[in-house]
């Protein structure tokens, strides 16, 4: 299905839960800045992604919070599993992936981006509150052998915090196989004036024209259209994406995903909450397949570039 502006919606991203074991003080909530305790049960998710198929939505990313942290994580996938049959994707602080990347490989999850802020322990515990680092790196390697393919590291970038570990990162990234996703700090427009915006946002134009003019071949990821730069390092392979969504038009335009959030809203925008479509209340009352869908219809109808 399009949205009114011609954008398809191919994937949905759903929050499965608001709980996490980190505190990571720049976290954005995946837009969710309202505080709840209502978590969809298995069997809700799952039949709202049966909804989502019949849209020719096929792919899913699961976010929290910590998706990891639900009990029921794994089942929640394998019955994901019966309708997303293009792609079913993992966003995770990667401190207990190590736990869990072989179950969830076995049932349905392909990929995996693992949040990885900094390689320092002292800085990691400044950022998330926990001293967790290894647990994360050890999450890492345990994704990369259980075959999730490609692996991603999310990387926020922070002034004075982070901004002069990128080349660690990279050498990083060559070590692992990972890719490394170098990414804006991003904030909902009204407050991109605040002390915080300022104080920690870095502009990462320079640095990714010094990347390209290391980089042996620049594909195109699909999504939002950004650059995708492949680099030597000694005898292995660095990947490297930078992702700015900030005054991004093409990042808006390019679009193609819909969110569910952790209390069974669909949310076209993650910088948006005044147009939020409730699923989870109408199912729980029992409403039919066919009323479902016409409120799924309803929220892509409500997309629009929040950068335009």
């Amino acid at each position: 299905m399009l949205d009114r502006f011609g954008r398809p919606v191919k994937s949905i991203r759903v929050s499965v839960t608001e709980r996490c074991n980190l505190a990571c003080f720049y976290c954005h909530r995946e837009g969710e800045w309202h505080i709840h305790r209502e978590e969809m049960s298995p069997e809700e998710i799952e039949r709202i992604l049966k909804i989502a198929r019949e849209l020719d939505i096929r792919k899913v990313k699961f976010t929290g919070g910590e998706p990891l942290v639900r009990e029921d994580f794994v089942d929640i996938v394998a019955r994901a599993a019966k309708y997303m049959d293009k792609d079913i994707s993992l966003t995770t602080n990667g401190t207990l992936l190590k736990n869990f990347a072989e179950d969830l490989k076995k049932v349905g999850v392909r990929r995996v981006n693992v949040s990885l802020d900094t390689l320092d322990r002292r800085k990691y515990e400044r950022i998330t509150g926990r001293d967790s680092l290894n647990d994360v790196i050890d999450g890492v390697y345990a994704a990369m052998n259980a075959g999730m393919i490609p692996v991603k590291l999310n990387v926020v970038v922070l002034r004075g915090i982070n901004d002069d570990e990128l080349e660690n990162m990279i050498y990083f990234s060559a070590d692992t196989g990972a890719i490394l996703q170098l990414i804006e700090l991003e904030v909902p427009l009204e407050r991109e004036n605040s002390e915080f915006f300022k104080k920690y946002h870095v502009d990462l134009s320079d640095f990714e024209r010094y990347i390209s003019k290391m980089a042996e071949k620049v594909e195109y990821n699909e999504l939002h259209r950004r650059k995708r730069y492949s680099l030597k390092i000694n005898d292995k392979r660095a990947t490297v994406e930078f992702v700015r969504s900030m005054h991004n038009t093409s990042f808006c335009m390019n679009c193609t995903r819909i969110r569910l959030t952790s209390d069974g809203k669909l949310k076209p925008c993650l910088l948006r909450n005044d147009n939020l479509v409730d699923l989870l209340t109408p199912l729980r009352k029992g409403a039919s397949d066919d009323e479902l869908k016409k409120l799924f219809k309803q929220a892509i109808l409500l997309r629009e570039p929040y950068w335009r």
